[in-house]
């Protein structure tokens, strides 16, 4: 036995001998072959350390050169010279150097930058089919992109910039399943970009700038992973792009386009940079790009847009660069540019802004370029225009829009400036959403900047909360920091690690439900983040441990510690009150906050049974509803299950929607008449009696008008604004819903009240539901935040 087992371990080792020298073997062909490719390349300084005795795969890599090895073979190859390296000599032949490279199959990340290789990129390059990331930019590598690379089915990223590459985007590209980044910026690329690019349905980033592509840019739309989008300098267009809302950079600059902005573009709300520059852009500026939740960026510069830009328009905080210059703006610059940042940089030269320097033309230029390119239509083109859709959009509360009534509106603006009579009629003023993000998305998110990851509205990104964080915040949910008890749960008062302070809804849930059933639930609640809600900021499952239903389940939202709207306007004895215009401006964020409950999210929120002591306001005292009809909370889940899976209010009976619309628009009537009156009203009776009221003194005289207005703001309001405050209250409290007006038709109205009372007292409130002079808080309230 002895024997034998000495017979098996003498056949051991002499297998392991074999094996030994077979490794040497191999790791002595893979050293010859990167010794080899040195050669070729003409021995750069780069590579001066590989010699005989180099151990390649235990060497530390360096930003110039990195050798990564895998169960002795070679893996990943990394050569970057000197930026500005200039072609290697004639002697030089790619197609040798590729023989030789191709000799190292196991390849899966190939990067040669800057190191002069001229030539065709050969066919054989086919045979590294296990490529995942494949570079070569800042080389001098010409001739059309080899199909061959379509038998690369692993690769992931595919960067072949600032080369000679000539010939058309190959149609072939839509068999790399897997792609996800696509850069082929810097080369001499030409012709209509393909249709497959649309469904490369990994892509994450596609760079095809500085080439000469022309005509129109295929559907992009399906590709939900794409965030960055550059074509700047080529001739594409005319028609604006279609994308995903979730784009992050979007760079169109030095093209063709020359449609409208779309409205959705408004709704990007992950868009860190946009840049449509020096194209042929007509229409009107839509001022949302500006409050955009994650826009940082933003140049519109060479184009011919035109809008009335408002001093108390609003702006993302995190604002860095605008340029607006050399197009047909008219209006003031918004105060936002210099309040923003001491670090944004605004450009605005070559325009009709009311600036009082030399750098922007008189207001008549601005308006006969808009004539010359059709925007502002004569009177008698009316019907002709009307079917061109130039779309109106706010930003903080400000009307964007021109197009066929923006002449129209400027005008009587005017008018109403004089104090003259006229009426105003309603327009559609769309809000742009602000939505949360889903927690996929922000996973896989590598290009997304940090300030894209903190959320909007100055607010952290929606998050799953653990248990442990909630009873830390709450001392154990301890009875001192229960805040009320409803049909929806208890709420509690937390406070975060940080210092923050939260307010955590808890429900309590039946047995059988399962965390993978409350999802679509979850998704609607991450969207609830906007300037004029109680704002979602995430959630906490806890689970019994047998089955791993759920028993609880907290809802985690911003605390909003400055009191009720209700407070501030009626309530007997409060310390202060609001102005006329803080008012408006409260009136303003309600309504915006309606709306993008309304519109903003899917499926929409309706029937929410407003009142204003569930409007609170913050420390700026900015309006946020702090009450919503929540799907998750209400009887039938099942039902909104089917919603939610049928796309939203689509699925709803249009009729029923419609009326749940108007009932919130009724309930804002109430709103506004405490607003307005300066009492509370507990009943519909009551509400019926001061409506009939407003009827008759709206039609009256200013003292019979002032006699219906709260006593706390006589001498403080201009009569045509509360006149047209009181006409849409009126309106809104009608008995027929279908009466009633449209939020967005009531948003209009209190813009334009805003604007009188700012012009009849040079107020510097803003109308955006941000007054800038703030209040002072009592001291309880200031110890909070």
């Amino acid at each position: 036995m002895a024997k034998t087992f000495g017979h098996s371990a003498l056949l051991v080792l002499v297998f392991l001998s074999i094996l030994s020298k077979y490794s040497e073997q191999l790791q002595s062909s893979q050293v010859q072959t990167l010794l080899r490719l040195k050669l070729v390349l003409n021995s750069p300084a780069v590579l001066s350390s590989w010699t005989n005795d180099t151990d390649f795969c235990n060497t530390e890599p360096s930003p110039s050169v990195t050798v990564v090895c895998y169960d002795e073979s070679i893996t990943q190859l990394l050569i970057i010279g000197e930026k500005g390296t200039p072609p290697l000599p004639r002697s030089f032949s790619i197609d040798s150097f590729f023989t030789t490279l191709v000799k190292i199959p196991t390849l899966k990340v190939l990067t040669l930058v800057s190191i002069g290789l001229w030539g065709p990129l050969p066919s054989k390059i086919a045979r590294l089919s296990s490529l995942e990331i494949f570079n070569v930019s800042s080389n001098f590598i010409s001739g059309a992109i080899p199909q061959e690379i379509s038998s690369l089915t692993n690769i992931q990223t595919l960067i072949l910039d600032d080369n000679m590459f000539n010939g058309q985007l190959p149609h072939w590209l839509s068999s790399l399943s897997v792609l996800s980044v696509l850069s082929l910026k810097g080369n001499s690329l030409e012709g209509v970009l393909p249709e497959s690019l649309g469904s490369l349905e990994n892509l994450r980033i596609l760079d095809l700038s500085h080439n000469h592509f022309l005509g129109q840019v295929p559907d992009l739309s399906s590709l939900t992973s794409l965030q960055v989008l550059d074509l700047e300098n080529n001739s594409l267009g005319p028609q604006f792009p279609h994308v995903n809302k979730k784009i992050v950079f979007l760079v169109l600059r030095n093209n063709k386009f020359s449609s409208g902005i779309p409205s959705e573009v408004s709704s990007y709300y992950q868009l860190q940079k946009l840049d449509i520059s020096l194209n042929r852009f007509v229409g009107p500026f839509p001022p949302s790009l500006l409050g955009l939740p994650s826009i940082t960026y933003l140049s519109i510069s060479g184009n011919r847009f035109t809008g009335m830009l408002f001093e108390n328009l609003s702006c993302n905080s995190g604002l860095e660069y605008v340029d607006l210059s050399s197009n047909l703006l008219t209006g003031k610059l918004p105060d936002c540019f210099l309040s923003n940042s001491k670090d944004l940089t605004v450009l605005y030269f070559g325009n009709c802004l009311n600036t009082g320097d030399k750098s922007q033309h008189q207001f008549s230029f601005c308006r006969n370029e808009a004539l010359a390119v059709g925007i502002l239509p004569h009177r008698r083109k009316r019907e002709q225009t009307s079917k061109i859709v130039l779309a109106f959009s706010i930003s903080g509360g400000i009307i964007g829009g021109i197009a066929l009534v923006g002449l129209a509106f400027v005008i009587a603006r005017r008018v109403h400036l004089k104090q003259t009579k006229g009426t105003v009629p309603p327009r559609s003023i769309p809000e742009s959403a602000s939505t949360g993000y889903s927690s996929k998305l922000m996973s896989e998110a590598r290009y997304v900047s940090q300030a894209t990851r903190l959320g909007a509205l100055g607010l952290p990104a929606y998050r799953m909360f653990s248990l442990e964080e909630l009873e830390e915040a709450t001392d154990s949910f301890d009875t001192s920091t229960f805040l009320d008890q409803g049909s929806h749960g208890q709420m509690y008062r937390g406070r975060m690690k940080d210092g923050s302070f939260v307010a955590i809804r808890c429900l309590k849930m039946k047995r059988s439900q399962t965390t993978q059933s409350f999802m679509h639930y979850i998704e609607l609640i991450s969207k609830l983040r906007h300037r004029h809600l109680v704002s979602a900021l995430g959630h906490c499952f806890e689970c019994y441990l047998d089955d791993s239903s759920v028993s609880r389940l907290f809802l985690v939202f911003e605390f909003v510690p400055n009191r009720t709207l209700r407070s501030w306007v009626s309530k007997r004895g409060a310390r202060r009150t609001l102005t006329w215009a803080q008012r408006i401006a409260a009136a303003i964020g309600v309504a915006k906050g309606i709306q993008f409950l309304h519109t903003g999210i899917v499926p929409s929120v309706f029937a929410n049974n407003l009142k204003i002591t569930d409007v609170f306001l913050d420390q700026n005292l900015v309006a946020k509803i702090s009450s919503y009809n929540l799907p998750l909370l209400a009887e039938s889940m099942r039902q909104v299950g089917e919603q939610i899976s049928s796309g939203g209010s689509k699925g709803l009976d249009k009729a029923r929607v419609k009326h749940e619309e108007k009932s919130d628009v009724y309930d804002f009537g109430v709103i506004l008449l405490e607003i307005i009156m300066g009492r509370p009203f507990d009943s519909t009776d009551e509400v019926d009696v001061e409506r009939d009221q407003l009827q008759r003194v709206i039609t009256a005289d200013n003292a019979a008008r002032r006699s219906a207005v709260d006593p706390a703001i006589h001498n403080g309001y201009a009569d045509e604004s509360v006149k047209t405050m009181m006409g849409i209250c009126i309106r809104c409290l009608v008995k027929d819903p279908g009466d009633r007006p449209s939020i967005e038709d009531v948003l209009w109205n209190l813009q334009f009240a805003a604007q009188v009372q700012d012009a009849w007292c040079g107020d510097t409130q803003s109308s955006d539901g941000s007054p800038i002079s703030l209040v002072q808080l009592p001291r309880w309230q200031r110890n909070l935040q």
